[in-house]
């Protein structure tokens, strides 16, 4: 199976900004086992600019362009080490992608792109994709990495797009505030009652929130490409979700007709 894994900073850093070491070394054991498996994984990883502004000391995410670049030059550099020092423990390699908006607009340089990432799998490595916050200036070009990783996931006809966060999934209704919302397993097809389901912005250190994430289904379905929402905190359910279990909330791929 070709999938691609997006993990928000929720999941990676803890609310101060710096890292969640117990999180991120389970997700790369787990990210380990499934490439040992046979699967071939492009991980799509937020968290500089959120990990810069606490190895910075910054009181939270910075509002204004030039220090949210700035945080993300120190914060990029966190992450790629200790990814590339968590996976050279299982014996897996790893690559740095650094895109804008532009990379995948323009059809010469999202070619490109997608020759790097493919010859990069055939290579045995996993890439590494975040997006360039240091250069990219509006928030950036493509906005979140959700809607990143779902482009990505339909440029390498990917065949599983998996969102992981900080919610459990896609719920009827906001369940910080209804305790009597209910998840949804399985939406076979996003309808605007689904799309409605969007609410606002989630953590304080990222950019993402549940319309982010309905955006990204839109693209990964219409593709063919099926999607999970589910909660970061325990990598191990990834597991599950490559095994087709109903965790966290499932988009179905749409069949062409």
């Amino acid at each position: 199976m070709k999938a691609v894994v997006k993990v928000g900073t929720s999941t990676l850093a803890h609310s101060t900004g710096r890292l969640n070491i117990r999180h991120i070394e389970e997700m790369c054991k787990v990210l380990s086992d499934l490439k040992n498996a046979g699967h071939e994984i492009i991980l799509v990883s937020s968290g500089a600019i959120g990990m810069g502004a606490g190895k910075l000391s910054l009181p939270g995410r910075p509002a204004d362009m030039p220090t949210k670049q700035a945080a993300a030059s120190v914060g990029q550099c966190e992450l790629m080490y200790t990814y590339d020092k968590l996976f050279t423990e299982y014996n897996h390699t790893v690559g740095q992608i650094l895109i804008t908006g532009e990379d995948v607009e323009h059809p010469e340089r999202s070619v490109n792109l997608k020759n790097t990432l493919s010859r990069l799998l055939e290579l045995g490595a996993l890439p590494i994709v975040n997006e360039n916050d240091t250069v990219s200036t509006t928030e950036i070009a493509l906005g979140d990495n959700d809607t990143m990783a779902a482009i990505l996931a339909r440029s390498v006809k990917a065949d599983l797009l998996v969102l992981l966060s900080d919610i459990d999934g896609l719920f009827t209704a906001d369940p910080h505030k209804d305790p009597n919302a209910k998840l949804l397993s399985v939406v076979e097809e996003i309808t605007p009652e689904i799309d409605a389901l969007g609410g606002g912005k989630g953590s304080s250190l990222g950019t993402g929130g549940m319309a982010t994430k309905l955006r990204a289904a839109h693209i990964a379905t219409e593709a063919g490409v099926e999607m999970v929402i589910a909660n970061g905190a325990a990598p191990a359910v990834l597991y599950d979700i490559f095994e087709g279990a109903l965790v966290g909330t499932r988009f179905l791929a749409r069949k062409e007709a």
